[in-house]
């Protein structure tokens, strides 16, 4: 799904983005709601990025990317962590991109995206190049999603990566099983 935002582009610098887990529904200028099996996600456009909200029957997961005040956590490299019975791991990267180069990847993405039944993206006004576009998925009882936030101004494009999947028991060795 392809949506224009109708708000001022408030995230315009890649350098501002944070990150953080567990928030609060943020309001959101579009949302996505998306069923796969027992998850249920709610993709969320922000006027400063985006947030994506997972409920399954063992508990909610929250993950915000956007600019956030007063946000000491900027936005990391990758993290791994549990979240109650999840295993959670988070990537990002940024690309630069000369103006060209910017403009193609930009088109490819939302074609992408909007194409997609479990995609969502947002153009911001006064540049077709400014997005934020997320993608979900889910794979081998795991769900995934990624997303782009795109900086024009600066040839700048976000991408980060996402998989949330149920924790399994580590084996403890017990000298009766040998």
């Amino acid at each position: 799904m392809l949506t224009t935002l109708t708000t001022a582009y408030t995230d315009t610098r890649a350098a501002d983005l944070a990150w953080a887990l567990g928030r609060e529904p943020l309001p959101a200028l579009a949302c996505l709601d998306v069923e796969m099996s027992d998850a249920r996600l709610q993709l969320r456009l922000l006027g400063a990025s985006h947030q994506v909200l997972l409920e399954e029957e063992r508990g909610i997961c929250s993950e915000t990317v956007a600019c956030i005040p007063g946000s000491s956590t900027p936005l990391p490299l990758g993290v791994a962590k549990r979240v109650g019975d999840w295993e959670y791991e988070f990537a990002a990267r940024v690309e630069v991109l000369t103006p060209g180069s910017f403009a193609g990847r930009a088109q490819e993405l939302l074609a992408l995206v909007s194409d997609h039944p479990h995609g969502l993206a947002g153009v911001f006004p006064g540049s077709p190049h400014a997005f934020t576009a997320l993608l979900a998925q889910r794979h081998e009882g795991q769900v995934h999603w990624r997303t782009w936030h795109a900086y024009p101004q600066d040839g700048q494009l976000v991408a980060t990566r996402t998989r949330v999947g149920v924790r399994v028991p580590t084996a403890r060795f017990s000298p009766s099983a040998v």
